[in-house]
């Protein structure tokens, strides 16, 4: 009787266990079902997308952008304001278009680089030449002045435009082996082809404006198909133009056979003199703990050689839709909810640098900072960023989310801190628990990240919601966590020296770009 008594107990517990391991958190199934019955995210894709475009500092779209997100927040009853912290170089990209025109006519595929003046009422017509391959500088400086009137090339030919997965997949292994070879011999050559003009990427396009050049032509490959990087131009009074690896490859050759190709660049960009920059804050006021916070943060400036797209459209797109969640499913919670869209972190974290100068007393009482940037992936990384109890903390908080969306996450406690990359950096520097949740590839580097080719359609939009719903449990679960989180940070390997490796530096926000 006594045995049957214990086995009835020890069923009874194992019952009450099985039935506490299966009890599910309301807030939880709810932040699921919002988030999959009543997605907004292809809606905001197109408004911010398609209907804005790309969000470079210092342009009217880049405020246009702040104001929609703070519309579209105080239209889902969340607090939300434009936050100044600097000024920029205003500047509005117009149309590109650049032609070829002899030794005959074809439209090639380039645009203008941003900051980039434009070419007045009528477009730039001249001849092309190559950057020469010189015996020194002072060779160098003696023909700079026959580069007066023309467009010069200033990139290294490809020798293939089919990227290294191509060739593997149909080339044979003696083609694959030998093209690699040849074009790590002539990255060499054209390396010191640069060296030799006394001059660098950077400095080089000035020399030549200085010299008289019409223009400057480059092509900056991003080893896939049609993809290649956009940033600013180096020149403050003539056209620096882009021009994919297929149409530059043909102005090179002519230009090397002696057919002295002639283009024609037309640009009708605007300057608009000095324009105030901003961080977009929203704000869901905590009700028992107001003067702590979790911060959902993503930067909202692009590059715009595309629209930004993936880079970081998505991470805006995340944490707008797990705000939009968590008022609609946990209007009250503990702690305050903020979410960050950072300006200028592409010109290094600017906002958030700015943001953590300016807000101290913030910075001090975050629970927990949760950053996404790398591109449309699901989430399958995070790491402790070096705080030596986040396994404790954040591995509780994950134990909540769904396990097809946790599972495939790889954690790594502690982790070492973050010096830059994104804008969680810049907490991380000050002490705060910071994370960055990063992202599964989808071709990241080599397709989206600052190329033209991060426009809408290279959104997947399964990955996003799932970024969504996690981002929202995280931030909830930060929320009603009763402690607060360590800051404790770990002891960091030594580096090469045998030194013991420094924590990273607060560094500040440059609040006047491109004004110099």
């Amino acid at each position: 009787m006594k045995k049957f008594s214990r086995i009835a107990i020890l069923l009874l517990l194992l019952g009450t266990q099985l039935t506490f391991g299966q009890v599910k958190d309301p807030v939880v199934d709810n932040i699921v079902k919002e988030a999959t019955d009543n997605s907004q995210l292809e809606k905001l894709a197109h408004e911010l997308l398609d209907v804005i475009g790309p969000r470079l500092v210092g342009t009217p779209q880049m405020q246009q952008a702040h104001d929609w997100a703070v519309g579209k927040y105080k239209d889902w009853g969340i607090a939300a304001r434009n936050e100044k912290w600097g000024e920029w170089r205003g500047w509005e990209r117009g149309v590109s278009h650049i032609d070829m025109v002899a030794p005959r006519v074809k439209s090639l595929e380039g645009m203008q680089l941003a900051w980039n003046p434009g070419t007045g009422s009528k477009p730039v017509v001249a001849d092309v030449m190559i950057l020469p391959d010189v015996a020194d500088s002072v060779a160098f400086g003696q023909w700079l002045p026959s580069c007066k009137g023309k467009f010069v090339l200033i990139s290294m030919p490809q020798p293939t435009g089919r990227p290294d997965y191509n060739w593997q997949e149909f080339g044979t292994k003696e083609s694959f082996e030998k093209m690699k070879k040849e074009r790590d011999a002539q990255t060499d050559a054209w390396a010191q082809r640069l060296k030799k003009t006394g001059y660098n990427g950077r400095t080089l396009p000035a020399a030549l404006e200085k010299a008289g050049a019409a223009g400057v032509v480059m092509s900056y490959w991003s080893k896939g198909f049609g993809a290649n990087k956009i940033f600013g131009a180096y020149t403050r009074k003539i056209p620096t133009v882009d021009i994919s690896l297929e149409d530059y490859g043909l102005l090179y050759r002519l230009a090397e056979s002696g057919h002295t190709p002639r283009i024609s660049a037309r640009a009708e960009s605007k300057e608009s003199g000095v324009v105030p920059t901003f961080n977009t804050i929203g704000e869901i006021k905590g009700s028992t703990k107001p003067d702590e916070y979790v911060v959902l943060s993503a930067h909202f400036d692009s590059w715009d050689g595309g629209t930004g797209a993936t880079d970081n459209g998505t991470g805006t797109l995340v944490m707008m839709e797990a705000m939009r969640i968590l008022k609609k499913v946990y209007p009250n919670p503990k702690r305050t909810i903020l979410v960050g869209h950072w300006g200028s972190e592409e010109q290094g974290l600017n906002g958030s640098r700015a943001f953590v100068e300016d807000h101290p007393e913030i910075v001090q009482n975050i629970q927990a900072l949760f950053n996404q940037d790398n591109g449309t992936g699901r989430v399958v990384n995070l790491s402790g960023q070096g705080f030596l109890n986040a396994y404790d903390y954040l591995g509780r908080w994950l134990t909540k989310v769904p396990e097809e969306i946790r599972t495939p996450i790889e954690t790594r406690f502690p982790g070492a801190p973050g010096g830059g990359g994104s804008d969680f950096a810049s907490f991380v520097a000050a002490g705060a628990p910071a994370f960055s949740l990063s992202s599964l590839n989808w071709s990241y580097g080599t397709y989206t990240w600052h190329t033209n080719r991060d426009t809408y359609d290279k959104i997947v939009f399964d990955d996003v919601r799932s970024n969504a719903i996690l981002a929202a449990i995280l931030a909830y679960q930060a929320s009603e966590d009763p402690v607060k989180t360590s800051r404790e940070k770990s002891i960091l390997p030594l580096n090469t020296k045998g030194e013991p490796t420094a924590w990273p530096e607060q560094r500040k926000a440059t609040r006047r770009g491109g004004l110099d």
